[in-house]
């Protein structure tokens, strides 16, 4: 018998047909040519727009689709069984729960409607050359001045850093108050002289994803843009938002998870060895009856988590584990698979392998796992 989540509907069921259609049509065909130039185009972000997928869970009122978050879900489940990831649409949808939760309503009202419609393009800049997952250790600073804050130094890795038109920057206003002089400031990057953009990054993986680093030199960011207002929250802000970003990560590596199970039953029937199929071969048997069994514990959790953060029940500590525990295993699962293709899984080719080398990174952004389990052990 089939397993549905719990969570999905007829409602839900034909947006999913909608993303579907969309993905197909607009990301699918363009993923090797956005893997050469190192983003996507442009115009995606107008079309993803047009759809209403890019801030799906976001209150009509401010320009969003008026969802919840099984919407944002089925449009980063279906990017995931399409293999992209490039399309930094994550990244987006994070900020702009940001914005929501904890910008102003003037904030809100100003930078929402755009991001639903594509006409900005959103980042999130906490990670510097000496300070990734100790976020306490940013050297960025923000200083207030009659004109505005000015903002100096630099962040690396940055998702969507090409393309950004808004980037919440992470910064110390009071360099000496530790974690309370941390502060969240929204830059807008056109006519902004002050801020530059460095090279696209060269990664292992995820090659279409506008990855940069970026440099501020006196950049300019109106005092309003303060995310919330005042000054100091920014690293209350940055503890209650992170679980969203931690969920979405679990959402799209089951969606990994469940297309490479799929890819690799499919190669395993068709491929001949010794008289017979892969498929027939009690090795493969088992241990694609172990990815199977795995698959169906990770989609049960994750639609716990789904439904957790459409009730408001979702806490740190969960997404924690959804975070650790589905990148690990979306990484062992896709190396067995690889396995299992043999030497057509190491030929970029093949979807497998391009799988492969995205993945690795699942264990490292949006807070190492290590960090995850520290996290999780502190709850103890």
């Amino acid at each position: 018998m089939e397993y549905t989540s719990p969570w999905m509907n007829a409602e839900l069921e034909g947006f999913r047909d909608a993303v579907r259609r969309f993905v197909e049509t607009e990301i699918v065909p363009n993923q090797e040519h956005w893997r050469k130039q190192q983003h996507v185009d442009r115009t995606v972000w107008d079309k993803g727009g047009e759809m209403g997928i890019l801030l799906a869970d976001i209150p009509e009122q401010y320009g969003g689709s008026g969802g919840t978050f099984a919407h944002q879900s089925v449009v980063f489940e279906e990017l995931g069984y399409a293999g992209d990831m490039a399309f930094g649409i994550h990244v987006h949808a994070i900020v702009a729960h940001y914005i929501l939760n904890q910008g102003t309503e003037e904030q809100k009202l100003k930078y929402l409607p755009k991001l639903a419609s594509g006409e900005m393009v959103a980042a999130i800049a906490m990670s510097e050359p000496g300070a990734g997952s100790d976020l306490k250790g940013i050297r960025t600073t923000a200083s207030a001045g009659e004109g505005g804050y000015k903002v100096n130094g630099s962040k690396t890795f940055i998702s969507n850093g090409y393309l950004a038109d808004l980037i919440l920057v992470v910064v110390k206003t009071d360099p000496a108050a530790g974690a309370k002089g941390v502060s969240l400031l929204l830059l807008e990057t056109k006519n902004n002289p002050g801020f530059r953009v460095g090279r696209i990054l060269e990664k292992v993986g995820q090659k279409g994803q506008d990855t940069c680093e970026l440099f501020f030199d006196d950049a300019h960011v109106p005092l309003e843009n303060v995310l919330g207002g005042v000054e100091g929250k920014g690293f209350a802000q940055l503890m209650t938002e992170l679980p969203y970003e931690r969920t979405i990560l679990g959402v799209s590596g089951v969606a990994a998870i469940e297309r490479a199970l799929k890819l690799t039953v499919e190669h395993t029937k068709e491929r001949k060895a010794f008289g017979q199929t892969l498929f027939e071969m009690q090795n493969t048997r088992f241990v694609l009856a172990e990815i199977k069994t795995e698959a169906t514990i990770a989609r049960i959790f994750i639609d716990r988590c789904i439904d957790d953060m459409m009730t408001g029940r979702m806490d740190t500590v969960q997404a924690s584990m959804a975070k650790y525990w589905i990148s690990d295993l979306q990484c062992k699962v896709i190396d067995q698979c690889v396995q299992l293709f043999g030497g057509y899984g190491y030929m970029l080719e093949y979807p497998i392998a391009q799988m492969y080398v995205d993945a690795r990174v699942q264990r490292i952004y949006g807070g190492a796992n290590e960090i995850m389990k520290e996290i999780i052990a502190r709850s103890l």
